[in-house]
């Protein structure tokens, strides 16, 4: 018996992370495979119409790419009003910039389309809360990007936790960032878009991370009760899309100390002006009473408490501990499918079949209120309970 697909229209997925992570490494791999599997052991196929303002660039997805992948075109338009009164429609996935997002989410769901988006979901914890309300009063499904949860790094850190292995935690310290390059040089151009590093654009490191290091934490060790944040522009100019210099106005570095409601202290630190020498682009360091783990974004490593080495400290000779020896690699015990992929096949799953999808606006509307606490935290040089 043949089931009719659902048809996603994909918002600004001509985007960096629209294109890679959500077109290319998702919804094609999952038209590919025949859709998504249900609890029946139906398969649910999909259909993406591409929703963007460049034309050519949806040209060029919705027929050379996907002919490459699929063996076959999608459809695609410039026109998003059309979108938003085709009732054809069942979800509209948006991931163009930050600042656009709320007024995208709430003409959607105000004509009862499901809505899935990337994060954050506003630049404000005002206009998080208002679509918050809207979609409680319009009953659609939602749904917002929070990747980072299926990672293979962060999965194995998780199961660490559910085993015992830590003891008591103690501890959490994160570090994430890598160099992103200005544009001054021609041999080296920015690998990240321009509005990244422009306030009024949305754009902001505080803003883009706090999100994530919200449904982290929150996941992994709990709640957060109150944070204190510093933030800087360390880069004051970069070159944008069309060659032209531009002042950046937005922080590319924040860190930050958030307290959990069960005490627990996790040091967070963030920047896209920092040049890697660490495990990964992501590293979190637990650290327990009977032993630590570093994730990556893939890989994990454990030492327990019995291949803990007794450091001395004495700076007047060679230090004669590597410390990175007494670590092992965890081996991966299955197989990781794209954290992305995972995410969207759920949220299909929770449309058609109302399973359990926690990861919605309201969850979402967090990460936009931390974010909010970082900056006045940032500004006035305070702790800022949530």
């Amino acid at each position: 018996m043949s089931v009719t697909p659902i048809r996603i229209a994909m918002h600004g997925v001509t985007g960096r992370m629209g294109t890679n992570q959500h077109l290319m490494r998702s919804i094609l791999p999952i038209m590919k495979q025949g859709g998504v599997k249900l609890s029946t052991g139906q398969w649910q196929p999909i259909e993406p119409i591409l929703v963007g303002r460049d034309a050519d660039k949806l040209k060029h997805l919705a027929e050379t790419v996907a002919i490459e992948e699929i063996g076959r075109a999608v459809e695609f338009t410039t026109d998003f009003e059309s979108i938003l009164d085709d009732s054809r429609i069942d979800v509209i996935f948006d991931a163009a910039s930050t600042i656009m997002r709320p007024g995208i989410l709430q003409a959607a769901m105000e004509r009862g389309k499901a809505v899935y988006c990337e994060k954050p979901i506003a630049v404000h914890g005002k206009e998080a809360g208002e679509l918050v309300a809207i979609a409680e009063k319009t009953g659609v499904k939602n749904g917002v990007v929070q990747d980072k949860l299926w990672l293979p790094g962060i999965c194995k850190l998780r199961t660490l936790r559910d085993q015992g292995f830590f003891g008591k935690i103690l501890g959490v310290r994160a570090g994430f960032g890598y160099w992103v390059f200005s544009g001054h040089d021609p041999d080296q151009p920015p690998q990240r878009p321009s509005w990244n590093y422009r306030s009024e654009d949305g754009g902001g490191m505080m803003t883009d991370m706090f999100c994530h290091w919200d449904y982290l934490i929150n996941d992994l060790f709990g709640p957060i009760d109150r944070v204190l944040a510093h933030k800087t522009t360390d880069i004051a100019e970069r070159i944008d899309e069309s060659g032209e210099p531009y002042l950046c106005t937005a922080d590319d570095s924040a860190h930050a100390i958030f307290v959990l409601k069960n005490g627990l202290t996790c040091q967070f630190n963030s920047s896209w002006s920092t040049r890697v020498r660490r495990d990964d682009l992501l590293t979190i360091q637990v650290d327990g009473t009977e032993g630590s783990a570093v994730a990556g974004l893939r890989d994990c490593w454990v030492q327990s408490l019995s291949a803990t080495p007794r450091a001395i400290w004495n700076p007047d000779v060679p230090q004669p501990i590597h410390f990175y020896d007494n670590w092992q690699l965890l081996p991966n015990s299955t197989e990781y499918e794209n954290a992305f992929k995972v995410q969207w096949e759920l949220f299909i799953r929770h449309c058609v079949e109302d399973t359990e999808f926690p990861w919605t606006i309201s969850s979402a509307a967090a990460g936009v209120r931390l974010a909010e606490a970082g900056e006045l935290s940032a500004s006035e040089q305070v702790w800022v309970t949530l």
